[in-house]
């Protein structure tokens, strides 16, 4: 909203000043043409008296600085001059206005013949002094116009921030809006310039509900009617292996398929449970330590299977969040890590606390993603080298997607970056500290399996 108040302001004030100016600049010349006929005026009145004064001297009372000369000359002989004239006609012996050029300045000058007499009369005044003088009256009108164009631009700029309130409400009622709420905006409260904008946006907030309950509902009842015919497959699989040898390899395949399929649906759930758009979770203090340690030790079978050394290094920290979605985020940042991680390789988990952030941090020694895929590996279904992994490992593609989404849920920030070890990768999580729980605990816990 501020840069269209300045726009408004400063193109309303330019306009003002631009017409002021020029209407000054034309003021300017009317009143010096104004000014100067009634100069010539003076100057022609002026000399019609000193004819009827009929002096016969020179006039020793006109300081040789005046601003005004006069000459009374009859046929070619100098009758009377002030003091401060020249001993020649300073104009032409005419009844006409005219310039001459004397005593260092430039004259207006001007003829007056008196009949009675037989004499002329020339009469001469600056044209500096007038012009001056016919210029400092002009300013002084236009002064009060140039001091009243900041308190014009000042009420210009209270008047517009007056008629851009409505506008800058409805900014604020949009930008306040939750995310789950896409209800319309009542449009009866708003002007007839804005209602049509209330109107658009009403409609844009309908189609984007429309489109995220067909997104939500195919999500929740595609992954829900999978669930089914993996749980029947699974079933049918166990009542086969009677029928087939122990080892078989066509066995042990149909079961890894199913269970890949089972986790791409559970992923997808979780996808969209994660989303701040969907998910309405309510958030607690939890500690980040004790969370963890929960769930390394429910996932430790897992990678004693492979035999990984597994190394847990925590204090209590506390942190404002969701313990579902928490636990999700760590449950498949530890799963990353396991698949990924070589047998009798190692993982170490880290939970401390900088200054106002506490930060989660999962490293593992496998063979570690290349930097330039670093952002492209929390998109959906990426995964890096392909769908054929050289580690061979199953998986979809969405458990980095959802650790992110989780991430931007509790305002926090993840990076990546190479481990401690020779080979592998770093997460890094980082989130803002709760508040209402003060500083962590320096109590430190550590935890190492082999």
């Amino acid at each position: 909203m501020k840069s269209i108040r300045v726009f408004l302001v400063s193109i309303i004030l330019a306009v003002i000043t631009l017409f002021s100016f020029v209407a000054a600049l034309k003021g300017y010349n009317s009143s010096m043409v104004e000014a100067d006929g009634l100069f010539d005026k003076q100057l022609q009145d002026t000399a019609q008296l000193i004819a009827n004064i009929h002096t016969k001297s020179t006039a020793f009372n006109v300081d040789q600085e005046s601003s005004f000369v006069f000459q009374i000359w009859q046929q070619d002989d100098l009758l009377v001059s002030s003091l401060n004239a020249p001993p020649t006609r300073i104009a032409p012996l005419a009844a006409d206005f005219d310039y001459s050029n004397f005593n260092g300045y430039r004259w207006r000058t001007v003829a007056y013949f008196d009949s009675e007499d037989q004499y002329w009369v020339v009469v001469a005044e600056r044209t500096d002094l007038r012009y001056t003088l016919a210029e400092n009256v002009i300013l002084e009108s236009i002064y009060p116009v140039l001091v009243a164009l900041p308190l014009i631009g000042l009420l210009i700029w209270v008047i517009v921030g007056q008629g851009l309130k409505p506008l800058r409400k409805l900014a604020h009622e949009l930008g306040h809006k939750q995310s789950d709420d896409l209800n319309p905006i009542p449009d009866d409260i708003y002007s007839k310039e804005l209602k049509q904008i209330v109107l658009s946006s009403n409609k844009l907030l309908t189609r984007l509900e429309r489109a995220l309950l067909r997104e939500r509902q195919f999500a929740s009842d595609a992954a829900h009617e999978l669930r089914t015919p993996i749980s029947t497959l699974k079933v049918q699989l166990h009542n086969i292996r009677r029928e087939l040898p122990e080892n078989s390899h066509t066995l042990r395949e149909l079961n890894a398929t199913t269970e890949r399929l089972g986790h791409i649906v559970e992923q997808i759930l979780a996808l969209y449970r994660s989303s701040p758009d969907q998910y309405n979770a309510s958030l607690t203090s939890i500690d980040l330590t004790s969370l963890a340690q929960e769930i390394l030790a429910q996932e430790f079978s897992r990678f004693e299977d492979k035999n990984q050394k597994l190394e847990f290094h925590g204090q209590a920290c506390f942190i404002s969040g969701d313990r579902f979605a928490l636990t999700t985020l760590l449950l498949n940042l530890l799963s990353n890590a396991n698949k990924y991680t070589p047998a009798n390789g190692q993982i170490n988990v880290y939970v401390y606390q900088i200054e106002r952030r506490v930060i989660l941090k999962v490293e593992d020694s496998g063979p570690g993603i290349p930097e330039q895929q670093y952002e492209q590996i929390f998109e959906r279904f990426y995964r890096v080298g392909g769908d054929r992994h050289r580690s061979g490992e199953p998986g979809c593609g969405l458990g980095l997607a959802i650790v992110k989404r989780i991430v931007e849920f509790h305002e926090a920030s993840i990076t990546v970056e190479r481990s401690s070890f020779p080979t592998g990768t770093a997460f890094l999580v980082s989130f803002p500290v709760d508040q209402t729980t003060g500083n962590a605990s320096t109590d430190r816990r550590h935890r190492k399996v082999s």
